[in-house]
């Protein structure tokens, strides 16, 4: 239940010549506190986007309501699966945005709670992981964790492209050409 870096002092896991600079000490309670205000945030942005109350929502998500208000304030942990459920309550099942509110971008996850943005994220990420296996096979061994970005960048640049192209369709056919 403990993540700590080891100490300047434990020659086992470092020298001092390859030590980049001070160490960090984080418990798992540190890690979880931000995750779960992250959490909370974007259930209190559902629930406040669904249009029923917080009673009705507690209800529907099995919760019972002062757990779930504990929940809303950040002030009680939270499940991944009481997650899903209140985010399915509020009718925005959305694993997409379950996951980026845990890799810290709750922002785009409320941003994107309920817009075709998300439903996007979604059905992509449902989809990348055996499509990378299907085209890649035995080359995903071959995938390098630094090409992780870049593939990012081309793949939105990409994705940029083809509303472009659709958006260009658009207005050809409007215009009768």
């Amino acid at each position: 239940m403990f993540f700590s870096v080891p100490s300047e002092a434990d020659s086992r896991y470092m020298s001092e010549s390859n030590h980049p600079g001070p160490i960090v000490d984080m418990t798992c309670s540190d890690m979880t506190l931000g995750i779960n205000a992250r959490l909370a945030r974007l259930l209190t942005a559902a629930v406040d986007r669904s249009g029923k109350s917080r009673r009705e929502v507690a209800r529907a998500a099995a919760m019972n309501k002062d757990t779930f208000l504990r929940v809303l304030r950040g002030e009680k942990a939270v499940t991944i699966e009481e997650t899903s459920r209140v985010l399915d309550a509020c009718g925005f099942s959305s694993n997409g945005a379950l996951l980026l509110a845990i890799l810290g971008h709750e922002d785009l996850a409320v941003e994107w709670l309920g817009e075709d943005a998300g439903a996007f994220l979604d059905q992509f990420l449902a989809a990348l992981p055996v499509t990378m296996n299907e085209t890649l096979g035995p080359r995903i061994a071959d995938l390098r964790p630094r090409w992780a970005i870049g593939t990012s960048r081309l793949v939105a640049r990409l994705l940029a492209k083809h509303i472009d192209d659709f958006t260009e369709r658009d207005i050809s056919l409007v215009l009768g050409r």
